[in-house]
């Protein structure tokens, strides 16, 4: 019972890290393109959300398989009280948020970017979704980890203690990254518009 356990939470901690892995990469991709104002679209970009959407989507099947066999295997030893454990409990809670959250990028999220190529040409609900959704994301995944490796938080605080940071993080990331879109939009914008009056105001001998 105990290499068997130790073996699924050994897998279940690889899909974690791979998810998050991924998750992270992407998501610094996306601020160095804001930041560098790149807002080419090239078939690699969609090559990697084609990948991405498909390798977290295994990447949380594997968690929901190998958690809910880690959880029996607890059960069937401590009983139906080892579910009142409140870390338990949040990290289901956030798992669940995961898969909805996985489902809104699935559907909606990465079709509305493979088919602007970039945030800063999604229409503003649109930008406000995607912005949240990936907020969400990673926020959600990081306090799903930290859970996960919280041993000494089990049975020492309540639910709501636990999740007390989750929204503000949230909140923190979504303004931030609406804020960093806001200004790459506005340069993007002033740069446009100084090429225009530039084609506008060429000198007669370069016209000619």
């Amino acid at each position: 019972m105990e290499f068997t356990r130790l073996a699924v939470v050994y897998l279940h901690l690889i899909a974690c890290c791979v998810a998050i892995g991924l998750v992270l990469t992407s998501d610094i991709a996306m601020v160095r393109k804001l930041i560098t104002g790149d807002t080419t679209r090239s078939r690699s970009d969609s090559e990697h959300l084609d990948q991405l959407q498909s390798t977290v989507s295994r990447a949380l099947l594997a968690l929901w398989i190998t958690g809910i066999a880690v959880v029996a295997l607890d059960a069937s030893v401590k009983g139906w009280s080892y579910f009142e454990n409140p870390k338990l409990q949040a990290k289901i809670g956030l798992v669940l948020l995961l898969t909805i959250n996985g489902v809104l990028l699935h559907r909606t999220v990465l079709p509305l970017m493979q088919k602007a190529g970039s945030l800063l040409k999604l229409k503003p609900a649109q930008l406000h979704l995607t912005v949240f959704a990936g907020s969400v994301s990673g926020v959600t995944w990081f306090y799903a980890a930290f859970m996960g490796v919280g041993r000494p938080l089990a049975w020492k605080y309540s639910l709501v203690e636990l999740l007390a940071a989750y929204p503000v993080m949230i909140v923190g990331g979504y303004a931030g990254m609406l804020a960093l879109t806001a200004w790459a939009r506005t340069r993007n914008d002033d740069e446009t518009q100084f090429m225009e009056y530039q084609g506008h105001h060429q000198p007669m001998s370069a016209a000619m």
